[in-house]
């Protein structure tokens, strides 16, 4: 099992102290956000894309995922999800990162037309993201946060390359059991992406282990190739306690749930 976090802790951090920091505190990955506002975006030159790549080989650490915002059931016209879609696969590719983060983003519309949206841009997607050597992650979130949403949207698309990210927040949040996230998300899975919280009312990230959300009955089974990323949401909670001090911390109790069972 390998263990990851996620940029989105780190809000602004340059690539090389992320690197080092995960190298330090026992990480092999990293989740990269990408975003306008963070070092890594759609906009890097060839020279940046080096340098980023450059970074993490010195540290010794992979680059699990590219967290982008692309929507891919979104309501309007294929074309400019599908371009930034293209954009953040090409970025992939140049930093070596296996997977691409995208959320469903249905909004109120019909599930069954959401569903069709995003299956259809999806799979539009799938070829080239295959020829790039990169597998496309819709996440359980927002409009499609259970995972028998996510599930049946990626089923539907039918294509090796196109897969789930289970963050395990939203499912919570949909009222859907572990086993049965873990089930119907199984085949399709890419990675897990836990967190902790107080409560439904209070998502404010807490260390792991000293919130509500049942960590150990999702990494339950989990199989040995599984990545897991600690998703540590301090960009939004900015007055939440900072993340390079509790990377040990999670790091531990992260390798407690996943040890083999006496």
């Amino acid at each position: 099992m390998k263990l990851a976090f996620s940029t989105l802790g780190l809000p602004g951090t340059p690539v090389t102290e992320v690197a080092r920091l995960a190298a330090a505190h026992g990480y092999q990955g990293v989740e990269l956000r990408v975003h306008p506002e963070e070092p890594v975006h759609l906009k890097l030159s060839a020279l940046e894309r080096a340098d980023v790549v450059e970074a993490f080989q010195a540290a010794g650490v992979e680059i699990l995922a590219l967290a982008g915002y692309v929507r891919v059931a979104a309501e309007g016209d294929d074309e400019p999800v599908h371009a930034e879609l293209t954009e953040l696969v090409k970025l992939a590719r140049d930093l070596g990162a296996p997977y691409v983060r995208v959320f469903p983003g249905g909004g109120d519309q019909d599930p069954e037309e959401a569903d069709a949206t995003a299956a259809r841009r999806l799979g539009a997607a799938a070829p080239s993201a295959a020829d790039a050597g990169v597998s496309i992650l819709l996440e359980t979130h927002d409009s499609h946060r259970a995972g028998v949403d996510t599930a049946r949207v990626v089923a539907t698309v039918g294509h090796p390359r196109v897969g789930a990210i289970w963050d395990v927040l939203h499912t919570w949040l949909a009222g859907e059991e572990p086993a049965a996230s873990q089930a119907v998300l199984a085949p399709h899975l890419g990675y897990v992406q836990v967190k902790d919280v107080a409560s439904a009312e209070d998502l404010t990230p807490l260390p792991l282990g000293a919130g509500v959300l049942p960590l150990a009955a999702c990494l339950d089974g989990a199989e040995p190739r599984t990545w897991v990323c600690w998703e540590y949401e301090k960009r939004w909670h900015p007055g939440a306690a900072e993340l390079p001090g509790l990377l040990d911390a999670g790091r531990d109790h992260l390798l407690s749930l996943l040890a083999p069972k006496q």
